[in-house]
């Protein structure tokens, strides 16, 4: 649970300081500019002024700052060692490197006219050249655009404070992240979505055909997660505006982020202060919420838990104390246990801290994820596990294609900093006497679904087969040891053992049917004769004895597994599906 009273940060934070800016072509509407005259780069005119600089000598450059309108009498141009034509055609360039607003001229007194070249060059650049009134004093300038800045200050503190103060009305009474979204999305004229840190989505207000141009350009994921981590570098170019994205931290934890899409303008100072200033409250509601959460979580584990310890009580009772929940478990259910993947060897080690964050990160996944579906589903964390109980009224491929719709929605592109995880699903049971031995198998299927996979892959235990006794085995060499005494030289890791052992369990296969595993192998009749002949000098008649057949079979399952093993790591495996699983 987050502490906003008592947390304390690391280090002493400061506000970012922001400076408020007004459009060049705005400014020329101030009254002591009536009478200024456009020269040259007009398509320049919306570029951002924030001050006002005089130009008073020649090698001004060092002086100047971006988003500022530089002024001069043109004496500097006129007095300097080169030609002002020369001067004004280099200075140009440089001019809008450092993204200046602009340069205002008076001319008539030190120079008469701006040389055409450089007029040319602002033209190609799009750098307003302007010609400011003779009689103009630069001190009028600099007022009335300070009192402007100022005034676009003040009004975007109101509307800051405004839609604060409307925020905490709602959050008092009562309100949710979407109406909270609505809210700001009708103050600003955005759209609003806030997400985990991740990119799932918890609540907003979009306007009505935004979320298919989204996907369209990258910024949804196939599982509907927002790709917030495309947004953290800045502003993302959107049409005739943009999307960008700001946390939302609270007590030193980063709780959410706030995703803002504006698809026909760019957002201004005063909007990014409002956003702001949203975070905040976002921050409260978020933090409510979460202690409210955590209570009720762990009030829903330890009630679960007993369950599948069997001491919860009678089986009426629990299925009436679950609906106060909102579960359902008087029907056929499977249980689902989801378990991140331990760090990759060539991983950084990470914090406890960190490690908590990204459990509770993909509890939260599950949780949304099920509820999607059916939020009579039970799901709840267990520390180090996510347990869910999942309807089973389907037929069996029908289960395996929602269980695999769940794990990818999971999962999504593996973006925003979501890490792989393993799943174990059990058999389906059709009581709540029935749900201990179903955990158990969902937790047993995931534990050697990861020892033969390697990680990020989907186990059914009904799939493991004999691969449940060999898990139990604890002592590798005493398997080994098994496999080099049932095998001898078909053990070796080369290419021939391992052709010979290709057409032994195409034999065990097809129950010694000679002709079909030739036909498999795209033999002749007399060339598997050949082998048979071959592989029974090397391991004895197993064609005639059914016990040295069966352990034959059973360490050749052995070899695989421990191929399996050897051969998969989590950073190379890709996530498999239910229907992937080995067995």
């Amino acid at each position: 649970m987050v502490d906003l009273a008592n947390a304390a940060l690391d280090e002493p934070q400061e506000l970012p300081f922001r400076r408020h800016v007004i459009p060049l072509r705005e400014l020329l509407n101030l009254r002591c500019l009536e009478r200024t005259a456009i020269l040259a780069g007009e398509g320049g005119l919306d570029r951002a002024v924030s001050a006002v600089n005089v130009m008073e000598v020649p090698d001004v450059l060092d002086w100047v700052k971006p988003q500022e309108l530089l002024v001069t009498t043109g004496y500097p141009l006129a007095t300097g060692n080169e030609d002002p034509a020369e001067m004004l055609t280099e200075l140009v360039p440089e001019f809008h490197h450092r993204k200046l607003a602009g340069i205002g001229i008076k001319l008539g007194r030190y120079l008469d006219t701006v040389p055409e070249r450089a007029l040319a060059l602002a033209d190609e650049l799009d750098f307003p050249v302007l010609r400011l009134p003779l009689d103009l004093a630069f001190d009028d300038l600099i007022e009335q655009t300070f009192a402007q800045l100022g005034q676009r200050q003040a009004d975007a503190l109101s509307r800051a404070d405004t839609l604060h103060t409307s925020l905490s009305r709602l959050i008092l009474n009562g309100a949710d992240l979407d109406q909270i979204s609505a809210e700001v999305a009708r103050v600003l004229g955005v759209s609003i979505v806030v997400t985990s840190t991740d990119g799932r989505e918890w609540g907003g207000a979009l306007e009505d055909g935004l979320r298919e141009r989204l996907a369209d350009i990258g910024l949804l994921d196939n599982s509907g997660r927002f790709r917030v981590e495309r947004l953290t570098t800045g502003p993302y170019p959107l049409e005739g505006g943009e999307a960008r994205v700001l946390p939302v931290p609270a007590g030193g934890n980063d709780l959410a982020r706030l995703v803002c899409v504006s698809p026909h303008r760019v957002l201004g100072f005063d909007d990014v202060q409002a956003l702001e200033r949203t975070a905040i409250v976002v921050a409260l509601l978020l933090t409510r919420q979460q202690a409210v959460a955590v209570v009720e979580n762990k009030y829903r584990g330890d009630f679960l838990r007993d369950v599948f310890l069997d001491r919860a009580g009678d089986e009426a009772f629990v299925i009436e104390h679950a609906r106060t929940f909102g579960w359902e478990l008087d029907r056929p259910t499977v249980v689902l246990s989801a378990e991140l993947d331990p760090l990759d060897p060539t991983e950084e080690p990470v914090s406890d801290r960190t490690r908590r964050l990204w459990q509770e990160r993909f509890a939260a996944a599950w949780r949304q994820v099920c509820e999607a579906r059916d939020r009579s589903i039970a799901t709840v964390d267990f520390s180090t596990e996510v347990v869910s109980l999942l309807p089973a009224s389907l037929p069996a491929d029908s289960l395996r294609t929602v269980v695999d719709q769940l794990v990818g929605a999971v999962a999504g592109d593996q973006g925003g900093g979501r890490r792989p995880f393993s799943v174990g699903v059990s058999r389906v049971v059709s009581s709540v006497s029935e749900l201990p031995h179903a955990y158990n198998q969902a937790r047993r299927a995931a534990k050697i679904g990861r020892r033969i996979n390697g990680g990020r892959c989907t186990t059914w235990f009904d799939d493991l087969g004999l691969h449940r006794l060999i898990a139990l085995v604890p002592d590798p060499q005493e398997l080994r040891e098994f496999v080099d005494d049932m095998l001898g030289e078909l053990a070796a890791d080369t290419p021939e053992a391992a052709d010979l052992r290709t057409t032994l369990q195409l034999l065990l296969d097809t129950n010694l049917n000679v002709a079909e595993a030739a036909r498999k192998q795209f033999f002749h009749y007399n060339t598997m004769r050949y082998r048979i002949t071959k592989l029974q000098a090397m391991l004895g008649p197993f064609t005639t004895d059914p016990v040295l057949r069966l352990n034959i079979a059973v360490a050749l399952q052995v070899l695989d597994f421990q191929h399996c093993k050897e051969r998969r790591k989590p950073s190379e495996t890709p996530l498999r599906s239910a229907s992937q699983t080995t067995t």
